[in-house]
């Protein structure tokens, strides 16, 4: 009877070790997108894609928004659900090939960002004043708390694709 535990003990051992490079072999790479600062303090939201060892997108989860709280000590924090389903969050429609997804942001600024390859790396890509452009960052300018926000002004700053120049705009939601 000893001999059976141990036999099944030295079974999963060996089992688990056949497992784990398995595992480690599907770990996702980050590649940073594009954040979005606020007038209300330094804290930041990124965004990036999740890419798989192949190149492809996370199936799940192929983009990610987070938390860099740049106003303390810059640690990393989950979005609330309110932030996720009112403010920061977005809706991703993923492409067939696993290459691209589009991005419908919950709080709407009248575009959607489309996120695809461009070389060896994912970038978020969005039309900055007319032009396409990859963007790098989204400034919010906003008053108020909680639910009760009144945005004043959105910046869209980026770089335009075609040559390389910095694109930005500035509008009234």
């Amino acid at each position: 009877r000893q001999f059976m535990r141990r036999t099944t003990i030295i079974s999963l051992v060996a089992a688990l070790l056949c497992v784990s490079p398995v595992l480690q072999a599907t770990e996702l790479d980050r590649q940073d997108l594009f954040r979005i600062e606020r007038s209300k303090n330094a804290n930041i939201i990124q965004y990036d894609a999740q890419v798989r060892p192949d190149g492809k997108l996370d199936r799940k989860k192929p983009v990610v928004a987070y938390w860099v709280r740049l106003a303390e000590q810059g640690q990393i924090k989950k979005l609330s659900w309110i932030q996720k389903t009112f403010a920061y969050g977005f809706k991703a429609d993923l492409g067939d090939n696993l290459e691209s997804v589009t991005l419908k942001m919950a709080a709407d600024f009248g575009r959607l960002i489309k996120v695809r390859r461009l070389g060896q790396q994912y970038a978020a890509t969005i039309d900055i004043d007319g032009k396409p452009s990859r963007l790098e960052r989204v400034y919010i300018d906003a008053r108020g708390k909680g639910l009760f926000v009144t945005v004043n002004f959105i910046e869209l700053h980026g770089v335009d694709l075609v040559n390389g120049e910095v694109t930005y705009q500035r509008f009234v939601p």
